[in-house]
């Protein structure tokens, strides 16, 4: 079992392969086993190594990687079967861990992420500012009525007013015209432009039906947005 040298771009790389199957060298939580792997590596991986940096920068997330479960065992231990460890020079003891720690080997690393992480919070702040500024469309429709009178003797020019005496946020009243329905009877069409999220069918038909002297009914004859 190994890693071939850990130190090496090619040990990387079957680092690299070992851990897109799992999330730690051995087990389901991290141990000693990935403190002694992540303690033989030279620095962080290349982004290019999307499995080992993940590994790497959660394993260096931990503080006190001594206080982590299991026993540190050889490198040539860990790792996939039919390669053996070379990785050049020999892992650091816990002291030595320790040491590395004080005098902030990774530093540069974290460093790093935060100024990753400043870069990201300002571009999603450019964006949200560029976002902000663009106008609103606000969608519209074009609605033709039909409202029809109870019989020959409405007075179709007071319906008519009537009908245009509604008004509400985002309700355009536009042309009109009486057309025959029989019996001498007319229907006033009207033409109106709403927005969609302000004014709805139902809520104009409510209105106008509640002229119930003069209006029986009323109909969206066609419906077409803008």
């Amino acid at each position: 079992m190994g890693f071939g040298d850990l130190r090496a771009a090619s040990g990387l790389k079957v680092l690299n392969g070992f851990l897109s199957e799992r999330s730690y060298i051995e087990g389901y939580v991290p141990s000693q086993a990935d403190v002694a792997v992540f303690d033989s590596l030279s620095g962080t991986p290349s982004a290019d190594l999307v499995h080992a940096l993940r590994w790497y920068r959660h394993i260096l997330s931990y503080s006190q990687r001594s206080s982590l479960p299991g026993v540190k065992k050889p490198l040539g231990q860990y790792g996939p079967p039919g390669l053996a460890d070379t990785t050049t020079g020999s892992a650091p003891s816990a002291p030595k861990e320790e040491e590395d720690d004080d005098i902030d080997l990774f530093g540069s690393d974290e460093e790093e992420d935060e100024e990753a992480e400043r870069l990201k919070e300002e571009r999603l702040a450019q964006y949200a500012a560029k976002k902000s500024k663009k106008p609103t469309i606000i969608a519209k429709s074009s609605l033709l009525l039909d409202v029809k009178p109870w019989d020959d003797e409405t007075d179709m020019k007071q319906l008519e007013a009537l009908v245009r005496s509604i008004s509400m946020e985002g309700l355009l009243w536009g042309q009109s015209k009486l057309l025959p329905v029989g019996y001498g009877i007319q229907k006033l069409q009207i033409n109106c432009v709403i927005e969609d999220d302000k004014v709805g069918t139902d809520m104009l038909e409510e209105q106008i039906t509640a002229f119930e002297d003069f209006v029986q009914s009323m109909d969206v004859a066609a419906f077409n947005k803008i």
